[in-house]
């Protein structure tokens, strides 16, 4: 499968970008790019929430009232979780929400949201560029260039290069990120993908 090859001024160079039909052309499998995204929003969860329980509230252990004759019933502690400021029943602990997916379901998975972004005609090719100093009005400028001034979007690359990184972190709406760092969330959270000719050598090697 071949793409024309854009420069940063929108327009075609005259160069098409191979891009390999065994990572861009599979038949996407949704039910593995279910698992790699599932997993991805698992692994980002902190899991550090945590309540008081019972035995960890401060107050004092005195019986609070008679056992008998109040017309109520019999209560022992302050603590008691039926009362206001006690204890908790069966609280969050800490816990780790991290999800494993095989090492080949994940490559799967990334391969079939590859190929779901060419059915949907959502990959732009685009000339390797940089900047001299970080500028986020030049990023704005190619964004605008390419028609793609309003919507989500990820520029991926081969290699890092800080002053595109830093042009691109006060847009709302624009991301960078390195080729081998990719995920399947990361492909499929953007209206359009934007490949450097250097990223797409990159994948070819992660999928060697």
């Amino acid at each position: 499968m071949k793409l024309d090859v854009l420069n940063i001024q929108g327009e075609k160079t005259g160069k098409q970008a191979d891009l390999p039909d065994d990572i861009f052309g599979v038949e996407p499998n949704e039910h593995v790019v279910y698992l790699a995204v599932k997993q991805y929003l698992a692994n980002q969860r902190q899991g550090t929430h945590k309540s008081k329980e019972r035995g960890e509230i401060t107050g004092s252990t005195r019986k609070i009232k008679k056992q008998k004759g109040t017309g109520t019933a019999r209560a022992g502690s302050i603590k008691s979780p039926i009362f206001r400021g006690g204890g908790r029943i069966f609280g969050p602990r800490p816990r780790t929400y991290n999800q494993k997916v095989n090492k080949k379901v994940k490559q799967l998975a990334r391969k079939s949201a590859f190929s779901g972004k060419v059915q949907l005609e959502e990959i732009i090719v685009l000339e390797d560029f940089t900047f001299d100093a970080p500028s986020t009005s030049e990023y704005i400028n190619i964004l605008n260039n390419l028609d793609l001034g309003d919507k989500k979007t990820l520029l991926v690359v081969g290699e890092s290069d800080k002053n595109v990184y830093l042009s691109s972190r006060n847009i709302q709406k624009a991301k960078v990120k390195l080729a081998s760092d990719l995920s399947t969330y990361d492909i499929l959270n953007n209206k359009c993908l934007i490949l450097s000719e250097s990223a797409i050598d990159k994948i070819k090697e992660t999928f060697a």
